[in-house]
């Protein structure tokens, strides 16, 4: 036995001389970096803190402590220094801290964040200098990137954001207005070669109103569609030639006329193509992205004590002791060749050993001690339909019919509908055969028929949802395929994705495209009397019917993706209030972001702020009314996660937890989590269900109680941008769905069952989901 004790201890000493031999290296590398911080005269006045007002000496800038802070250097168990200013466990003030990985950030903080002018430094040598808000890169700041890229201007929650100027190290530069992270709005863009830009941008490229000018003096001015001339413009020769008409790379769309000069030497009609010839050499830089961004940069402080610090006493010359994360950081081993996989799994197996949980048997779902990763990104969704795909042809043929039906001549639509217009009997047939007709352009496919039901419902529905017919057309139907999901949904409908993943098309059997006819008008009241419905937008409803000896009729409907965001969606759930069934069958390594989780893989509550949490529920109260009068079931409530804090290694990073014993911390913990609805724009643009700021609680559910669909409050939260909305509406309670309600009533819990009465449905729907959000307080 005692052998058995001097092997341990010996082994602990081990560890332990390890750790320091690494923390001294780490001292010396933060020194040789950092330099050194003098601080004068600091004095000791108490057993808890050391309070000073003298001015610590930075390489930069010199800066005073804040009066309930003392000056501190600490070496943390994992290898990281700081070097600064300390309060309530917390760097406050000035510090400087280096990370293990080899970010370093020097600055001002603020209860551990990054708060205030900082500059951040990354491995790769890429800096940015400039103001900070709760750990974002967020103000006014310059950004140097690693070959060479430089950015001087505004930011907003990591993203450039505001009236910016970028330096390309290719020798380009841009000038003018971004958008979360793109160039958005009036800005001029010149070429190392001197070509130049002034004009309208969105989303990156160039579209809108602008002017392009040549170095030998051509220029042309007009419209412009994804950064070529779309629309009418006019092009002017540095002879005093023009060419003035309409624009388009599609020859037969472009009507122009070209006006020769006195002084010109072409004898021939000028063609506009070499325009866009020219105009694909002058590539936009995309620019460099920033590596990890310092908000996903977590303190190794963050699992300390707020008693063990008080009650430590800093030293005479104001340095803190080590600082222990957790019981069993003092024993870990760092080898130079350990990646922060085996870091994690290690520290993770002893955190299951201290709380007596068996590692191998754990999960997240019944386990408060293991800590929440994101899902492992998922490949990008559905398989492109190129030649030689069994449904190649039917989806030209779509888009065909849906070119055909948008571009159609129709008087202008009004708002106002007859009762006429929604008669199911309202459709239009329209042949297509390979060699055209009077109506109709020669195809490459084989001879279809294509059906518009109620054209001038959704006609109008896409008004009403402010849909440009020419983006609409584009994204079904332009030069990029649709892409097809890998298997088909539970009713046995298969799902389109446009490439843009702005649309999606369902296949419908005929019994749904009945119920959908059957609902329509009162569909399309309630989404005209409540603009943030958040039942799914419908946009159109068709038929192809192949002719000749198979006479097969597919028929579609499209829809809107609720899921398409600016930001990348992290978690899918599937919200429905039932139990049975309603859990995902796949090991968590199977799990990605494309994954859609289940009422029972939730495992978190979500908190809106006041306002919008009283809008939710005044809405969900009015849609699930609608869907109760169509006398539909089996729909849910589809919930995307983007989280906004991430580590290194793929941990969610919990926010700041608030105490009521302490205001200013309560007050600062409010500005934090409402920072991006103070964003007046971003606010300004903000709609129900989409790209909203939130909080999440993550919630932990009993073994015994498995079957519980809210699980209890842990208090630990998580900063998130969410989007929402219903969907799978056009199911009614027939006959089939009665039957199958009878006989699972007989196995089970009747109120577990997803089939059950419009009335009951919604009830459940309800209760579920206002236990599921609730108001951030």
């Amino acid at each position: 036995m005692m052998n058995m004790l001097n092997k341990e201890n010996s082994t602990v000493s081990r560890a332990w001389e390890a750790t320091l031999r690494k923390t001294h290296a780490a001292k010396k590398r933060a020194n040789s970096i950092f330099g050194t911080i003098a601080l004068a005269n600091a004095t000791a006045t108490n057993t808890t803190t050391t309070t000073t007002t003298n001015a610590v000496e930075d390489n930069d800038k010199n800066c005073t402590i804040s009066e309930a802070a003392y000056f501190t250097e600490k070496i943390l168990p994992n290898g990281e220094y700081y070097k600064g200013q300390w309060c309530d466990n917390f760097p406050e003030g000035q510090g400087k801290y280096y990370w293990i990985d080899g970010c370093m950030y020097v600055g001002e903080w603020h209860k551990g964040k990054t708060m205030g002018r900082g500059r951040f430094r990354w491995p790769s040598g890429a800096t940015y200098e400039g103001e900070f808000k709760s750990g974002y890169m967020d103000g006014t700041g310059t950004y140097v990137g690693s070959n060479g890229d430089t950015y001087k201007g505004q930011w907003v929650m990591n993203l450039k954001h505001g009236n910016g100027i970028e330096y390309y190290a290719n020798g380009d530069w841009y000038e003018g207005e971004w958008r979360r992270g793109l160039r958005y709005g009036i800005g001029k863009y010149q070429w190392h070669n001197k070509n130049h830009y002034d004009g309208e941008w969105k989303n990156g490229v160039i579209h809108g109103n602008g002017c392009f000018v040549w170095i030998n003096g051509d220029q042309y001015d007009g419209c412009w569609e994804d950064g070529m001339p779309k629309g009418n413009g006019t092009y002017q020769l540095s002879d005093g030639s023009f060419y003035v008409g309409y624009w388009s790379k599609e020859e037969n769309e472009q009507n122009g006329t070209y006006h020769p000069s006195e002084s010109s030497s072409n004898d021939v009609e000028w063609d506009p193509k070499i325009v866009y010839n020219q105009l694909a050499d002058c590539k936009i830089s995309p620019g460099e992205k920033v590596p990890i961004l310092p908000s996903q940069k977590r303190l190794a402080i963050s699992y300390s004590s707020n008693n063990a610090e008080k009650s430590r006493r800093p030293s005479i010359d104001g340095r803190g002791s080590l600082v222990l994360e957790r019981p069993f950081d003092k024993m870990n081993l760092w080898d130079e060749n350990d990646n922060d996989f085996n870091s994690f799994e290690m520290s993770r197996q002893l955190d299951c050993e201290f709380y007596g949980v068996n590692p191998a048997e754990s999960n997240y779902k019944f386990n408060p001690v293991l800590p929440l990763k994101v899902p492992k990104p998922g490949n990008r969704q559905g398989e492109t339909i190129s030649v030689g795909h069994k449904n190649y042809e039917l989806m030209l043929n779509l888009q065909l019919g849906i070119r055909h039906s948008v571009g159609r001549p129709a008087p202008p639509t009004s708002l106002d509908l007859k009762a006429s217009a929604f008669d199911p009997k309202k459709k239009i047939w329209t042949r297509f055969p390979p060699e055209g007709s009077k109506y109709t352009p020669p195809h490459q496919s084989c001879e279809f028929k294509w059906k518009d039901y109620t054209p001038v419902v959704f006609r109008s529905l896409r008004k009403l949802f402010k849909v440009d017919p020419a983006d609409y057309m584009l994204s079904i139907c332009g030069n990029d395929a649709l892409r097809e999901l890998s298997s088909p949904g539970k009713s046995g409908s298969f799902f389109y994705l446009t490439d843009d993943d702005i649309y999606m098309i369902k296949t419908m059997k005929k019994a749904e495209v009945k119920v959908f006819l059957k609902m329509l008008a009162a569909y399309y009241n309630h989404v005209r009397s409540f603009e943030n419905s958040l039942v799914i937008k419908y946009y159109g409803l068709h038929c192809v019917k192949v002719t000749g000896a198979i006479q097969k009729k597919v028929r579609f409907v499209i829809m809107g993706n609720l899921l398409r965001s600016e930001y990348t969606i992290h978690t899918r759930f599937d919200l429905k209030g039932s139990s049975l069934g309603r859990v995902t069958n796949k090991p968590g390594s199977e799990i990605n972001s494309t994954t859609i989780l289940k009422d029972l893989d939730l495992n978190f509550i979500f908190k809106l702020q006041k306002a919008w949490f009283h809008k939710f529920c005044w809405q969900i109260n009015r849609d699930c009314e609608f869907l109760e009068q169509v006398r539909t079931m089996d729909y849910s409530l589809l919930v995307g996660l983007h989280f906004r804090e991430i580590s290194s290694n793929g941990e969610l990073i919990p926010c700041e937890k608030r105490d009521p014993r302490n205001e200013s911390s309560s007050l600062h913990s409010r500005s934090t989590s409402d920072q991006l609805l103070l964003d007046l724009e971003r606010q300004a643009n903000m709609v129900l269900g989409a790209n909203m700021p939130a909080r999440v609680e993550r919630t932990i559910r009993k073994p015994e109680c498995e079957l519980q669909l809210v699980g209890e409050q842990t208090g630990e939260y998580y900063k998130v941008i969410l989007s929402f909305g219903i969907i799978d509406i056009l199911q009614d309670y027939d006959i089939t769905k009665k039957l199958e309600h009878a006989y699972k009533s007989i196995q089970y819990d009747p109120t577990s069952i997803s089939a059950v009465d419009p009335k009951l449905y919604s009830k459940r729907f309800r209760d579920f989901i206002f236990k599921a959000f609730t108001e951030d307080t």
